[in-house]
């Protein structure tokens, strides 16, 4: 079950980064720096996933995670960040509200992923 939600969400991740990459390419990303710290649906995303990421490090330091697992959640993240960024090039520096509730729902996904991978029993 865990595998197949893992694989649609992969899928689904990358179909999206594609479509927008393509969509992308001439327009500018101011992506870094304190523009993405200001920018409140930009700094809501990365909050979010550099939680995640520490939760899934968590996983691995005290044994509830393995590697093949926290590198699949980590593969998650990062689909997840480049779809922010491809986003963001499509709107000159900007999420809309559909790309960043798009963009929820796939972390919250992944969130709960790593909550089962992690608490297997439960």
């Amino acid at each position: 079950m865990i595998r197949t939600v893992t694989y649609l969400l992969a899928g689904v991740l990358v179909t999206s980064t594609w479509i927008v990459k393509a969509e992308a390419q001439a327009n500018g990303n101011p992506t870094g720096g304190n523009f993405a710290k200001e920018h409140p649906r930009r700094n809501e995303v990365n909050t979010r996933v550099d939680n995640q990421r520490a939760r899934i490090d968590q996983g691995r330091k005290n044994g509830t995670l393995d590697k093949q697992q926290a590198q699949q959640l980590r593969a998650n993240d990062r689909a997840i960040k480049q779809q922010e960024h491809a986003d963001v090039k499509a709107n000159g520096g900007y999420l809309t509200g559909a790309q960043q509730k798009q963009i929820k729902q796939e972390e919250n996904a992944n969130s709960q992923m790593i909550h089962d991978e992690k608490h297997p029993q439960q």
